[in-house]
């Protein structure tokens, strides 16, 4: 009986050393990244992030793929826009000229970001699968439609105004407007059901237009 015990020990024994092994280097590393952004160069994190932002950006102008836009969001992009837009859209006059209806830096923030959290938390109040700053991220960076008619239409104004002139900014403007509702319905257009959509998208298109509008008020 003895000899039986010590036999079943032994058995147990080897099974057990068999079982704990350590793991080499080669299979240590199963499930962790390649690679540490903490020991990573601040030169290529800045450079991926700026590719990433920069991949975003050629989504919106040619709205086809819209899984990583809303999958990797982020707000590097809407943040650059805005700032850009409400830079641009500054009075450059030392006093504020009442007749002119351009707004000023901080209006422009206000309107971008609480108009963009307004139309996630009405998309988010009829049901929308999807997360409240991927809606965000999408909202700012189909801003970028929007920010190229501003540029067109400052160029413009350096020359002398025509009613021509005032209507081809107008059209850059609506153009602009199009394009960006277009984009933003492309990414968030699948998150609403079928029945909700339009009331989804009509938002969404009244804060496009809202900045549109302001892009075609701003003269010098």
């Amino acid at each position: 009986m003895n000899e039986a015990r010590l036999e079943m020990m032994d058995d147990s024994s080897s099974y057990v050393e068999g079982e704990m092994t350590v793991p080499s280097s080669k299979t240590s590393h199963l499930g962790k990244p390649e690679f540490n952004t903490l020991d990573e160069p601040i030169k290529e994190t800045i450079m991926r992030d700026v590719k990433a932002v920069g991949i975003k950006f050629a989504y919106v102008l040619f709205p086809k793929e819209k899984k990583t836009l809303l999958k990797e969001w982020d707000l590097w992009g809407p943040l650059v826009l805005c700032t850009f837009m409400a830079m641009m859209l500054q009075d450059s006059s030392d006093t504020v000229n009442e007749n002119d209806g351009g707004p000023q830096f901080a209006e422009v923030f206000v309107i971008v970001w609480i108009g963009s959290m307004i139309v996630t938390l009405n998309s988010k109040l009829l049901g929308g699968n999807i997360s409240f700053f991927q809606s965000v991220c999408a909202l700012g960076y189909c801003l970028l439609p929007t920010t190229i008619s501003l540029i067109i239409c400052r160029i413009i104004l350096l020359a002398t105004q025509t009613y021509f002139l005032f209507f081809l900014r107008l059209f850059v403007s609506m153009a602009g407007f199009v394009w960006a509702t277009y984009a933003s319905t492309i990414f968030l257009g699948d998150s609403q059901k079928e029945g909700r959509k339009v009331l989804a998208v009509y938002p969404i298109g009244l804060f496009y237009f809202i900045i549109s509008w302001l892009v075609i008020s701003h003269t010098n």
